[in-house]
């Protein structure tokens, strides 16, 4: 029986999660991707507590891209979240790709958040 999209991302979403596991030292750095917008968060799982965040929604963003759901867009987001983990104290993360494959809009927000000096 062929699976739906939903159904492989949320199984390699579990699969990952079993591996990412997000500190106050090194937070995790979970990433949603929708068809038109992008999400980041840095969370630490040993309080539940999500540290910064960052999206294509942010209105800092949002005038300065002509579209959300582009590479360019995904960049941007990723350097808007490493410089507001920077301001936190937040230097060193663990990537989580939210079941999504690292290619096109998410490894454009992996390298974007490199840029911006987070480690990973």
């Amino acid at each position: 029986m062929k699976r739906t999209r939903k159904e492989q991302i949320k199984r390699r979403h579990d699969r990952v999660r079993k591996r990412v596991f997000g500190t106050p030292e090194r937070p995790r750095l979970c990433v949603f991707r929708s068809n038109q917008h992008i999400y980041v968060q840095a969370i630490d799982d040993t309080q539940h507590h999500t540290i910064v965040a960052a999206s294509t929604l942010d209105k800092d963003l949002r005038s300065q891209l002509s579209s959300t759901a582009t590479c360019e867009a995904a960049a941007s987001v990723g350097k808007l979240v490493a410089q507001r983990a920077l301001e936190k104290g937040v230097q060193k993360v663990v990537f989580d790709r939210g079941g999504n494959v690292y290619h096109g809009r998410v490894a454009a927000l992996a390298e974007g958040a490199r840029e911006g000096g987070l480690n990973f």
